[in-house]
């Protein structure tokens, strides 16, 4: 994973300082993009412990079609409950619980989690209903049939909408390529990367979705391509950083994906062999 760490390194030495709309100010550098050849292992970040429980629940979450974050907590997965309760502060019904009160609620009542666990039509509504078309399955479908196509691109920036999602995409676009050799390639177009929490998480998220799409439409996955926008380092997690750029990376783990249909497929089903990582390194989210 060294692509990863000389992200870092890029935006540590030559990012420029900026405010943003967190108030929590960057280092950022606009345009970065690292090339992840999965024939050489899956490409989870080594040199921090990463949650891959999450990693596997959220990509199968967004193939669902689902935007309410009760199957996450309910599987243990807690990466997107800031943004529904900061919109649940701000209501009428807000009586000074605390996330941790808020999470609890979710899971133990459906219909306040039907009400305040959505966060708006984000990642999955917009893979299954972009306006009425179902582009993930138009796109299984476009890779079996017309693989040399240029047009297997799945959208989550969905202008109609992108008010009134909690937080509009950050992975906006992904693309994907197959070759005369049956290689199977996917390029993500991200337009906000939080270089130390979100994007060891995005790189093994897309990298897993290649995983998945390749053995659905029985081709080898290759690359995942990952183009950054804006590329950013919070200032409050400059030393994480520079701890995380210390430590020597660990060999890269395998993905062993039961064959079955790509809408059928589990948790339970996808396994991340070898793990091998350096301790975790906490960072406070910036919502």
């Amino acid at each position: 994973m060294k692509q990863y760490l000389n992200l870092l390194q890029d935006v540590l030495e030559h990012g420029e300082v900026r405010q943003d709309r967190t108030g929590t100010g960057t280092l950022s550098k606009f345009g970065m993009q690292a090339r992840y050849d999965l024939r050489q292992g899956f490409p989870v970040v080594t040199t921090k412990k990463v949650f891959f429980k999450a990693i596997v629940h959220e990509i199968l979450w967004f193939i669902s079609g689902d935007t309410n974050i009760k199957y996450l907590v309910d599987n243990g997965v807690n990466i997107w409950n800031e943004w529904p309760y900061a919109n649940y502060q701000k209501s009428d019904s807000f009586k000074g619980e605390t996330l941790e009160e808020f999470i609890e609620k979710i899971k133990s009542d459906a219909t306040f989690a039907l009400r305040y666990g959505d966060l708006g039509p984000v990642y999955g509504k917009q893979w299954r209903n972009f306006n009425g078309i179902d582009q993930f399955n138009k796109l299984l479908s476009q890779l079996k049939n017309n693989p040399n196509s240029r047009r297997h691109i799945v959208s989550a920036w969905n202008p109609v909408e992108v008010e009134d999602m909690l937080l509009p995409p950050c992975h906006s676009l992904f693309q994907l390529y197959v070759s005369e050799e049956g290689f199977l390639d996917l390029q993500l177009y991200q337009r906000s990367g939080d270089l130390f929490l979100g994007i060891p998480f995005n790189i093994a998220s897309y990298a897993l979705l290649l995983e998945l799409i390749a053995k659905e439409c029985d081709l080898k996955p290759r690359y995942f391509i990952h183009t950054i926008g804006d590329a950013h380092i919070y200032l409050n997690h400059v030393e994480q950083v520079k701890l995380q750029l210390s430590r020597e990376p660990k060999p890269l783990s395998k993905i062993n994906i039961k064959n079955k249909s790509i809408y059928e497929i589990k948790f339970e089903d996808i396994v991340l062999e070898n793990y091998q990582s350096w301790p975790g390194i906490k960072g406070k989210v910036a919502v």
